[in-house]
């Protein structure tokens, strides 16, 4: 593989394929025994919830004020609405203790929510259209109130139904040592710092290419509420009924990640370039600093109140949706793209993954040991740039496995041609084995190899995937998916609430609320700017106000 694969005039209409031969990469670290770099790269989770009543009704009460101010807390906030609370882990090098952390949080969770419940699965029920879901409260500080304002934004825009579904954000951080290993391997030119990044963007096009496996493997949203289209009736005719009060796709792997309710010709249209990271960030800045005719309709400030925070293709750069991003920890009132120009790439946010509704954490540890192989495996493969073209197959591929990733000789688009599903997951899964032993090292569990192996049988017969067991068990009770969802829910709260943190982690949770209450306080005490002073200088980057 040259040094320069990146970089060099690399036809940008060519897909690579992963085989079950080993990368240049792997190959040369192998070669120089340095293979044990690969392990240790941190794993953060980021789970999202609808917080629900017991009868399934989206929750109309407040963010629950012992667990802390959803504006400053550092692992329990909420995301789109005050209903949809997020809880978000360190990162740590051990993917196990990543998801004790996971466990904790929701235990600390479970002892203040009364008697209300998280809601087990990614689609949201017991919602009665967008009137009915409310957009999350940060308080009186220009910071919480532009997160607030962007949210309506996202509703006038959106609707808010579409954004009361959930799903868990994975986030990985390629192990530190690793890089200087690779950059001299390889006699690149660039430096450290620009083979960094141009390596985490080479991550990013190749999991665009496969990603459409994590919708087949994991996918858990095959079926919908009928009262999901509420807002939107027109959209019910897509789909089959399943019985008087769900709808769904027969051979459906992941709805959350189709295209249902989020219906946007801007997005569809916007040409954003994975290619390298100067390019990502102009590309992405462009589009939140053109205007947008049909958002100019709906106003910035009308009769006194925001309606968003601007009229442009994006409002900031958290609307653009994408399946996985590079990420950077932005400081106080830094823009994300102003914080990955100036420091560059952290880490990757794989966005894709449903919640495992057959699971209290909503993710199995198989599934977080097969996706950081993945994005292993992604980051040690070739990765040509791309165009246009290949993100309209890319996207294309991802629609066709979210609405019939299960379809008997279903085929996706590959170098000008197709490709049975299974063949090309093969192709993958093979490719993984050697990242997968290395991982594994003199572990004599396996976890890694065992992960694998776990998948391997679904790609071989589909009926072992999420989204067919949860369709089997609708069929077999008979009970409708709100039914099923609930009663999982249900399940899954008796599961944590059997369960006491000890004293000492259950005090250092509620020492976290208290200071974030505390933190809140003290930026909303601070003198604080007309609004839209705030949001001028926000845009600018000229802004001092605390966060």
């Amino acid at each position: 593989m040259p040094a320069l694969f990146w970089t060099i005039g690399v036809n940008t209409q060519a897909m690579t394929h992963f085989t079950n031969t080993l990368s240049a990469r792997l190959d040369g670290l192998l070669a120089n025994g340095t293979e044990n770099l690969l392990r240790g790269g941190l794993k953060g989770i980021e789970k999202e919830s609808l917080r629900i009543s017991r009868d399934g009704i989206i929750a109309h009460t407040p963010h629950p004020y012992a667990l802390g101010s959803a504006l400053t807390h550092p692992h329990i906030t909420t995301d789109y609405s005050e209903a949809l609370i997020e809880l978000i882990t360190p990162p740590f090098t051990d993917i196990q203790d990543t998801l004790d952390y996971l466990q904790r949080v929701h235990q600390f969770v479970y002892a203040h929510l009364e008697q209300e419940l998280l809601l087990g699965a990614s689609m949201p029920c017991g919602i009665s259209g967008d009137e009915s879901i409310p957009i999350a409260e940060y308080g009186s500080s220009n910071v919480g109130r532009m997160k607030h304002i962007y949210r309506h934004g996202l509703w006038h825009r959106y609707g808010r139904t579409m954004q009361a579904i959930a799903g868990i954000h994975f986030n990985y951080s390629v192990p530190e040592a690793l890089w200087p290993v690779l950059h001299s391997q390889e006699n690149s030119p660039l430096s450290l710092a620009d083979f960094i990044a141009a390596s985490y963007f080479g991550l990013i096009r190749n999991f665009q290419r496969v990603g459409w496996l994590i919708l087949y493997l994991f996918g858990a949203s095959p079926a919908i509420c009928k009262s999901f289209f509420k807002s939107r009736p027109d959209l019910m005719a897509q789909f089959e009924q399943f019985d008087g009060h769900t709808l769904y796709h027969p051979y459906a792997t992941s709805l959350r990640m189709s295209d249902i309710g989020y219906k946007s010709l801007n997005q569809a249209n916007l040409d954003i370039d994975y290619n390298s990271l100067a390019g990502y960030v102009e590309s992405l800045s462009q589009a939140i600093n053109t205007p947008y005719p049909e958002y100019e309709k709906i106003g910035t400030v009308v009769d006194g109140e925001y309606r968003q925070l601007n009229t442009h293709i994006l409002q900031i750069e958290n609307e653009f949706y994408s399946t996985i991003r590079p990420k950077q920890i932005a400081q106080s009132c830094e823009k994300p793209t102003v914080a990955l120009k100036r420091r560059g790439v952290r880490y990757v946010e794989m966005r894709s993954l449903d919640l495992d509704v057959f699971h209290p954490l909503g993710i199995e540890t198989d599934t977080a040991y097969f996706i950081e192989t993945l994005l292993l495996t992604c980051l040690l493969t070739d990765s040509p740039l791309m165009g246009g073209h290949d993100h309209r197959i890319n996207n294309s591929n991802q629609l066709a496995v979210a609405h019939a990733g299960r379809k008997p000789g279903l085929e996706l688009a590959r170098n000008g041609g197709t490709i049975l599903l299974q063949d090309w997951a093969h192709e993958i899964l093979a490719a993984m084995q050697p990242v997968c032993s290395v991982l594994d090292a003199d572990n004599p569990h396996q976890p890694y190899t065992t992960a694998l192996k776990t998948q391997q049988a679904k790609a071989d017969n589909p009926d072992l995937t999420a989204s067919a067991r949860l369709l089997a068990v609708m069929r077999e009770r008979p009970q409708p998916f709100a039914s099923f969802a609930i009663g999982q829910s249900v399940e899954h709260a008796n599961y944590f609430n059997d369960q006491t943190l000890d004293d000492k982690t259950a005090q250092t949770f509620v020492d976290m609320a208290v200071q974030s209450h505390a933190r809140q306080q003290f930026i909303e005490s601070q003198p604080q700017l007309p609004f839209a002073e705030f949001l001028h200088r926000y845009f600018t980057q000229t802004c001092t106000e605390p966060s």
